[in-house]
């Protein structure tokens, strides 16, 4: 890193630069992922330099970075290359709820942020905390959480916890806690013999075809299924390891869970 705190960022994804947006530290992002949408205004600000598993690195070069913040092993070439060309960079790899929380802190402690960056997520953690308390004593739902239809990909860790927290039961929980997708490809039938009251579904980056997951064969016996209990949640809200998951993407949970106890 050349500078501390780092003058000039670059997000490979969008939950950093939400998380730097909320900090108030927006000014040192000067580039960003292409799927960035939240707040809104990044699309206007920034310069897109990244889709996910590929980069603009030319244009990432140009920017100067102090630091480039990335995610996941599915990066892992891309931050290869940085490297090389000797540019700092930070991989985050959080999958469950409590990674996320320290992926806030820790971002916070790169810009010179801590005691923001700990606000924001104790901030967090009280919500999840009092939502978990107000669900106590109702029935508890079991959901199956579908991130993507062909093969079949349950929720990935910080959804399960999302889940739990709302109140409800996911149907694959051991799953959630695999290390990749292809860990966690579930089979027809084992959606069928989980049964789910409720089936959340996030196919990351295309629009949920609930018809579709209505019409698979042996479905009509999931109870999700015949009650019509089969909601989508738009991606850039769960599938986001950050500040978009913890609020906007739990409460779209909440509130199928919320509606769900109210039937029964």
């Amino acid at each position: 890193m050349r500078r501390f705190p780092p003058e000039r960022i670059v997000c490979l994804t969008e939950e950093t630069v939400e998380t730097l947006y909320l900090l108030g530290e927006q000014d040192r992002i000067v580039g960003v992922s292409g799927y960035a949408v939240r707040p809104p205004q990044v699309r206007r600000e920034k310069p897109r330099v990244s889709a996910f598993t590929s980069a603009d690195l030319p244009k990432i070069l140009a920017l100067e970075p102090d630091l480039v913040l990335a995610f996941s092993d599915l990066q892992a070439d891309i931050v290869a290359d940085l490297a090389r060309a000797g540019i700092a960079v930070h991989l985050f790899n959080q999958r469950d709820l409590a990674g996320c929380l320290a992926m806030i802190r820790t971002v916070g402690a790169l810009v010179g942020a801590s005691e923001k960056a700990e606000a924001l997520a104790q901030g967090y953690e009280r919500d999840l905390a009092a939502a978990a308390e107000a669900s106590r004593g109702r029935p508890r739902p079991r959901v199956y959480f579908e991130e993507w239809d062909e093969p079949m990909i349950s929720g990935i860790g910080w959804v399960s916890d999302l889940i739990r927290a709302a109140g409800a039961v996911d149907v694959f929980p051991e799953l959630s806690r695999a290390q990749g997708a292809k860990d966690r490809i579930v089979t027809s039938e084992q959606v069928i013999a989980a049964r789910p009251d409720i089936i959340l579904a996030s196919w990351c980056g295309k629009k949920v075809n609930v018809e579709r997951i209505r019409a698979r064969p042996g479905w009509e016996a999931i109870l999700a299924v015949a009650g019509g209990c089969i909601h989508e949640i738009k991606s850039p809200l769960i599938l986001q390891p950050g500040p978009a998951a913890l609020t906007d993407g739990f409460a779209a949970i909440r509130a199928v869970v919320e509606a769900w106890a109210a039937r029964t």
